[in-house]
């Protein structure tokens, strides 16, 4: 029986090319979308708002964090994509129990192209997957002017940034800019923390918390020598084919 070694190492059996997939994961729906695998995808997160419009058309899962294991079951899917940080580790092990789940690690863009090459093998789409990785390397194809130190925050009560050892955080750098947060993964800070460093960019993300501009003005008060930014957080944080959009994006981001 074929079998295919997703990011997490894990092996996975996919005997015929699928014909019911599902995506946990906003980013990979998008992708699976742009693979020509629009009649295939049958489910889909309510996150998953693109494109525009295909909610509408397939089952919702659940959010990427809390699946309907009842929904999943009445599709009887024969491939289920997920991602390891996105998803929770009890929900994919339930799933994996009864159907072949690929899942996704991703720190850096390799991983993300990588992510792109095995779901066009597993899926048989692997033509349409090195073309969009093509895109996607153009798209970064750029060095960028070294824009100064930067906090990227993604939440607002607490409030939470982006630190290592994360997708962001490589983002954050192809841009530009040098991360002044240190610790590893999405750790809570203070503002007093945040005070204490010397940030010459502070950008707000759009996603997970809507940051808007009333945000913006407040941070403007407590930080007056700082560039306050609102950011498109599908930009920095979309792994799949909006990276193709991404270069360009970055590159105007100051």
């Amino acid at each position: 029986m074929p079998f295919f070694i997703d990011q997490m190492n894990r092996r996975i059996e996919i005997p015929k090319r699928p014909q019911r997939i599902i995506s946990l994961v906003p980013s990979q729906t998008e992708l699976l979308v742009d693979l020509g695998l629009e009649k295939e995808l049958v489910g889909v997160t309510k996150f998953c708002v693109h494109p525009k419009g295909l909610k509408k058309q397939k089952t919702i899962m659940g959010g990427t964090k809390n699946f309907h294991l009842d929904k999943i079951e009445a599709l009887q899917p024969d491939l289920i994509i997920g991602n390891k940080e996105e998803n929770y580790q009890e929900g994919i092990e339930l799933l994996e129990k009864k159907y072949p789940v690929w899942m996704s690690d991703i720190y850096t863009l390799e991983d993300a192209l990588e992510m792109m090459r095995g779901i066009g093998e597993i899926t048989g789409t692997s033509d349409r997957a090195d073309q969009l990785i093509r895109e996607v390397n153009r798209s970064f194809n750029f060095q960028p002017l070294k824009k100064g130190s930067a906090v990227y925050l993604i939440w607002k009560d607490p409030l939470m940034a982006v630190g290592k050892n994360t997708f962001v955080d490589d983002i954050i750098r192809r841009c530009g800019f040098l991360n002044l947060i240190n610790q590893t993964r999405y750790p809570e800070v203070d503002l007093d923390f945040l005070k204490s460093l010397s940030i010459d960019y502070l950008l707000l993300s759009s996603e997970p918390f809507p940051f808007k501009e009333k945000h913006r003005k407040e941070f403007l008060e407590c930080f007056p020598g700082t560039k306050v930014i609102i950011v498109d957080g599908e930009m920095f944080s979309w792994y799949g084919s909006r990276l193709i959009k991404a270069g360009n994006y970055l590159k105007t981001v100051q």
